[in-house]
């Protein structure tokens, strides 16, 4: 399987370096002096497992933002909840094909680029923000979406925390609301590497152009509270608050569930799923 994944990644221009379980992984990680990009490994492997290295990667400023893509037979809730709680990307589910494997690869990457850059962007922004009470926004394209996340996460207490979830929110409300990409679509755009290409191509569409994402701001001393209202039919939220053992190694689908679990203390859907209220609690 080891052999496998180096020619798969080799073929398609990664360089790689591959170990025989998470102890040789842990100390290839800490020698190298060139940084990673990517982890894949298995969850179960001798003398140091999957979710142990995943503990030691997470715990290392080095390595936190470090994206890790699980392969494995598990495929039940717990252990989902467990790896994505510790800090698992994805989810590939051996058996699977080298189209597969490229596509995770390519989304994770992706997926890390941009969280890094909204990371990069919110540091300077946190004193004035901290003045700001009430405000509103509206936009339509995905770097819009992308600086208004840098800008409206300074207002919580642990801004990277909070710039994953509001990233989804922001991207779902353009994405599947406002320009009405349903859940396959995305699938196939993502796994033929065309999703972005496709964004662009509908927001120069008549029919969209005039569509606009609403966001609210209402922060008191004890919550911020962000309102993201689109201009789309709706859909219903129900299935996407939690996690589900069938959609785990989709390549897209956690971004609800994420943000619910990880990043707000409260995610609420209102009227036809079209708007949504995400809580922020602040320090006493």
């Amino acid at each position: 399987m080891r052999d496998i994944l180096r020619t798969y990644l080799q073929s398609a221009g990664y360089e790689v370096q591959s170990a025989e379980d998470g102890l040789e992984a842990w100390q290839m990680l800490n020698s190298s002096e060139k940084p990673f990009d990517i982890v894949v490994t298995d969850r179960n492997m001798p003398q140091m497992d999957g979710m142990a290295l995943l503990a030691k990667i997470k715990a290392d400023p080095r390595f936190s933002d470090l994206p890790v893509i699980f392969q494995t037979g598990e495929s039940s809730r717990e252990s989902i909840v467990e790896g994505i709680q510790a800090g698992v990307y994805h989810y590939l589910t051996k058996p699977y094909d080298e189209k597969i494997l490229l596509a995770f690869v390519a989304a994770a990457l992706e997926d890390s680029r941009r969280h890094k850059a909204l990371r990069n962007r919110i540091s300077n922004k946190k004193v004035a923000l901290g003045l700001l009470r009430k405000a509103e926004f509206s936009f339509q394209t995905l770097s819009e979406a992308n600086g208004l996340t840098a800008l409206l996460t300074g207002l919580s207490c642990n801004p990277e925390k909070v710039a994953t979830g509001l990233s989804e929110l922001l991207l779902n409300a353009v994405e599947h609301g406002n320009l009405g990409i349903s859940y396959q679509e995305k699938t196939e755009l993502v796994s033929q590497g065309c999703w972005r290409e496709e964004i662009e191509r509908r927001l120069g569409l008549p029919e969209y152009t005039d569509k606009f994402v609403q966001v609210k701001i209402v922060r008191t001393p004890t919550q911020t509270i962000f309102t993201i209202k689109d201009q789309g039919k709706g859909f219903d939220p129900s299935p996407y608050l939690d996690f589900s053992p069938e959609r785990a190694t989709d390549l897209h689908g956690r971004g609800i569930a994420l943000s619910r679990m990880l990043s707000f203390d409260a995610l609420e859907y209102l009227g036809n799923g079209n708007q949504v209220i995400a809580t922020v609690n602040l320090p006493a």
